[in-house]
C-alpha cells in the first residue's frame, strides 16, 4: 500500500527559510540606502530657488563676487530652510559664491551638496559645478 503524504518536509522548509534570510540580508540595506537617496532629493529641490536667485543676480551684476550673500541674491536662509526639515545648515563661500547645503545629521549622515557658480564674463554664460560628500563618499552617494 502506497501512503501518500501531503505537505513539506523539514528540509524543504529550512531551505525556504534560508533563501528568504539571504534575500532579506541583501534587500534591507539596499532599501535603507534608497530611502536616504530619496530624502536627499529634497535638498536638491531646495537648492533650485537659490540657483535661480543667483542667476537673476548675475543677469544684473555680471559678477559672482556681487552675488555671494543672501542680501545680494534677494533671499533669506529661512526661506530655503522652510522648504524642508532635512537641511541642517546652508553656508555661503563669499570668495566664489558657492552654497553648501548640509543634510540632516541623523537622516542623511550630514552629507553635503555644494553648488558653485562659474560665470564667464566674455560670453555671459553661467555654469554650475555640483560637488560635496553626496558624490565623493561611497557611503553617501545620494546626488
Amino acid at each position: 500500500m502506497n501512503k501518500q503524504t501531503k505537505g513539506f518536509t523539514l528540509i524543504e522548509l529550512m531551505i525556504v527559510i534560508a533563501i528568504i534570510g539571504i534575500l532579506a540580508s541583501v534587500a534591507i540595506p539596499m532599501y535603507g540606502h534608497y530611502l536616504k537617496r530619496a530624502k536627499f532629493t529634497e535638498i536638491l529641490l531646495a537648492s533650485t530657488p537659490v540657483k535661480r536667485a543667483i542667476e537673476n543676480c548675475l543677469t544684473v551684476k555680471f559678477d559672482t563676487s556681487a552675488c555671494n550673500s543672501w542680501a545680494e541674491i534677494g533671499m533669506t536662509e529661512a526661506q530655503v530652510m522652510s522648504t524642508t526639515d532635512l537641511i541642517d545648515t546652508i553656508s555661503i563661500n563669499t570668495s566664489n559664491a558657492a552654497f553648501t547645503f548640509t543634510g540632516h545629521s541623523e537622516e542623511l549622515n550630514g552629507a553635503t551638496y555644494i553648488l558653485t557658480p562659474s560665470f564667464n564674463q566674455n560670453t555671459n554664460i553661467l555654469s554650475w559645478t555640483h560637488t560635496g560628500t553626496c558624490k565623493t563618499d561611497a557611503a553617501k552617494r545620494f546626488c
